[in-house]
């Protein structure tokens, strides 16, 4: 098979030479560099990439994408949409391989988006682009998606196992574009679900409370919003809005629609623990990072965030133990904690301490 792998680029020059070590299990390596004034287009070039340099205006990511994606030879069987900042686990083309079919049309592979300070995972979810050559085209000016254009149905999508592409981004970016790219995509398409959930979510980042509930609860009224992680998400934002406009009521009725909405997500639960943490209900912090714990298989979606998943449902255990007098139990939750992010000061010390209350509660 030829795989071919293309992207996007604008002044990364320090990710250039690292990509194209991880890119090099390619046939073919091409990218649209979209206007860079330092030497990526030259480095890549040197590194042996196609690279076409042309500016999109106006800007929007799908256009670019899209441009890229005319970029790839006709003859490719599969091709393998990346970031300058993202790098793939050697041996990821075997893997692809091996996973992918006769008539196959896109290939799921693990995704690890963000990264704790200590280097452990942070948020991880499953992505899908890769893809094979004709019928697909990017949508949206933001957030841009894979949507099929092609004749009759797209073939099957496979899991490829063992491919696992890492994110490391460079922090320094501005992300101001987004809103306003968000706010054309709902303009473009006011009945997408997915925008306006996208589009209240950056509301909620840039504080705009009001506009943040508003645009969620849209987004939840819409007939096509039907799938329940991505509503259980909006109520949660929902809830998150209302708790920093003072209203605690409402953003406890709120993270209790979203577990309802969807109980096999630790999320919801999390997030009213930390509500119920701040207002010292200890009982009911117990309860529900307690249902949190229950859940034992982490989602391969994008709605899975690391701190669900780390060491904050223990950590909020113990202090809610030890508040409430249950020393042994706050030591065993502490150093439950401490196990999953060994690096962390505040759990060591959290460890330390309550041994130290625990023997002297047991001494004679």
């Amino acid at each position: 098979m030829k795989i071919v792998v293309y992207a996007i680029a604008k002044n990364e020059v320090q990710f250039a030479d690292r990509w194209m070590d991880s890119m090099s299990e390619a046939d073919q390596v091409v990218v649209l560099d979209t206007g860079s004034t330092d030497a990526t287009a030259e480095v890549l070039r040197a590194r042996g990439a196609a690279v076409t340099v042309e500016e999109i205006r106006p800007w929007r990511f799908d256009a670019a994408r899209n441009r890229s994606l005319e970029l790839v030879a006709e003859d490719a069987d599969i091709c393998v949409c990346t970031d300058l900042d993202e790098v793939f686990h050697p041996g990821w083309r075997a893997a692809l391989e091996a996973a992918w079919v006769p008539g196959a049309s896109q290939a799921a592979y693990r995704y690890t988006w963000s990264f704790h300070p200590d280097g452990s995972e942070g948020v991880v979810f499953w992505q899908e682009k890769i893809h094979s050559r004709h019928g697909w085209r990017w949508a949206h000016p933001v957030h841009e998606v894979l949507q099929w254009a092609g004749p009759g149905r797209p073939g099957p999508r496979v899991t490829a196992e063992g491919v696992q592409l890492d994110h490391h981004p460079d922090d320094s970016k501005s992300r101001g574009q987004y809103l306003p790219l968000l706010e054309l995509s709902v303009e473009e398409d006011p009945e997408d679900d997915r925008n306006l959930h996208y589009l209240g979510r950056e509301y909620l980042y840039h504080g705009r409370w009001d506009d943040c509930i508003r645009t969620l609860k849209r987004h939840l009224a819409l007939p096509s919003a039907v799938w329940a992680d991505e509503r259980a998400a909006s109520m949660r934002y929902i809830a998150r809005a209302f708790a920093e406009k003072g209203n605690t009521a409402a953003a406890r009725s709120w993270y209790l629609q979203a577990i309802a909405q969807a109980p096999h997500l630790r999320e919801p639960y999390m997030d009213l623990s930390m509500l119920l943490y701040k207002q010292e209900a200890w009982e009911g912090v117990l309860y529900f990072t307690g249902c949190a714990l229950d859940i034992r298989e982490r989602p391969r979606t994008y709605i899975c965030e690391a701190a669900a998943w780390g060491s904050l449902p223990h950590d909020l255990r113990a202090i809610a133990y030890y508040h409430t007098g249950r020393l042994p139990l706050a030591l065993e939750e502490a150093e439950r904690a401490l196990l999953l992010e060994p690096g962390n000061p505040r759990l060591a010390g959290n460890v330390s301490l309550l041994r130290d209350l625990v023997q002297r509660q047991a001494a004679p």
